[in-house]
């Protein structure tokens, strides 16, 4: 049986690429996002090349919404033996800009959501001996940020979170991975005005995709347990 792949965050940039990258590799693909139009869009564009895809609207940082996606991706896909944690947002402000809503939201979506999706699937895992958790971490998880107090905060948590749960895990023969990528031409990014990358130079999602697909494909005893992905000429 193919291998289920569920990736949070998928309509957009980096999860949009992932979606497409694994279901070409053969994984079946579950994928959610908070808008439901976009995740329906999303299905049928998946469905159209071939790829068995399932998904819900689903709201990461909330419990019940996160336990109906495992519970409908599971039924409709089988087990799922790789996840990436791959939702995110980026608030980028002087921290006294900030309010306490958008630190609240960013903390629910980068960091709540990955205890909440990863408690929901790895049971299985660690019952099956197999499975992968991918965190897509930054950059910005490695260093500090002007205006990235909220993001950069919730970036190095992910970092913190998946160190730990890969010493927890292992002897299971579950791999955590973080992924630190460096800028990506995403609609995040160019929704941020305290930032000015050359869009020609940075990375495309597509770049961050395949290195992650390779990171599957690495030999099961293999554990790559993070990696920065930056531009090679920025």
């Amino acid at each position: 049986m193919p291998s289920t792949a569920l990736i949070t965050g998928a309509t957009e940039g980096i999860g949009r690429a992932l979606a497409f990258t694994l279901g070409e590799a053969g994984y079946r693909v579950g994928v959610c996002a908070r808008t439901e139009s976009k995740v329906r869009d999303l299905l049928a564009q998946l469905r159209a090349k071939g790829i068995t895809a399932a998904g819900l609207p689903c709201d990461v940082g909330d419990e019940a919404s996160v336990d109906r996606l495992t519970r409908h991706v599971v039924a409709e896909l089988g087990p799922v033996d790789t996840l990436i944690n791959n939702a995110g947002i980026g608030v980028l402000k002087p921290l006294l800009e900030l309010t306490t809503a958008e630190w609240d939201a960013t903390m629910a979506t980068n960091l709540r959501s990955l205890f909440l999706v990863t408690r929901a699937v790895l049971p299985g895992m660690r019952q099956r001996k197999h499975g992968t958790i991918v965190n897509v971490s930054s950059l910005a998880g490695r260093n500090g940020l002007a205006g990235g107090t909220a993001y950069s905060a919730s970036k190095h948590a992910v970092l913190g979170f998946s160190r730990s749960l890969m010493l927890e895990v292992r002897q299971d023969n579950v791999r955590v991975v973080a992924v630190c990528p460096g800028s990506v031409d995403t609609p995040l990014l160019h929704q941020q005005s305290m930032l000015k990358p050359d869009f020609a130079k940075i990375l495309r999602p597509e770049d961050v995709a395949q290195t992650i697909l390779d990171l599957l494909r690495l030999p099961e005893r293999a554990l790559v347990s993070e990696v920065d992905i930056r531009p090679t000429n920025p």
